[in-house]
């Protein structure tokens, strides 16, 4: 990160510890996709084995072996709208994932919070030089109609 991008967060941070009470100028936030979200389901991937992998899988097949435990798919919660159960993890997860496709957004020192249980919220909060304060205030606008379009597939499981 440059020392300009370092410096002006830093200039952000005392004034609005100082009460300077400025804020970005506004800036119209990213447009984002009208395809619904990819929620991950889990899926159980092959592994590709090797010869000794092979064998040991033989091996372990023995009728004299234990069978191995296997997770059960569990089956994906909906409400009567059609709409998907997730967690607040997950609901973050999703959000993140979908903030992450536009342009210079942090790979890191980013952290976002889901709350509310019908009408839920989802906050963004950056870490000390993840980012500059106008890329941080521009992806902070972008959140509530990214929230908005999410709330169409997905619903807060309490």
């Amino acid at each position: 990160m440059s020392d300009e991008v370092k410096d002006a967060g830093l200039v952000a941070m005392i004034s609005s510890i100082l009460g300077g009470n400025k804020r970005a100028d506004h800036v119209a936030p990213p447009p984002l996709a009208e395809v619904p979200p990819i929620v991950p389901a889990d899926p159980v991937e092959p592994v590709e084995t090797s010869r000794s992998d092979a064998a040991a899988a033989k091996a372990e097949s023995a009728p004299d072996a234990a069978p191995a435990a296997t997770k059960p798919a569990e089956p994906i919660a909906t409400t009567r709208d059609g709409k998907r159960l997730l967690p607040a993890e997950a609901i973050a997860d999703l959000v993140l994932g979908e903030l992450r496709k536009l342009e210079n957004f942090p790979n890191s020192g980013v952290s976002v919070t889901v709350y509310g249980y019908r009408h839920w919220n989802a906050m963004l909060t950056f870490a000390p030089f993840s980012t500059s304060f106008q890329n941080a205030t521009r992806f902070r606008q972008a959140v509530p109609d990214l929230v908005f379009k999410l709330r169409r597939f997905v619903e807060l499981e309490i």
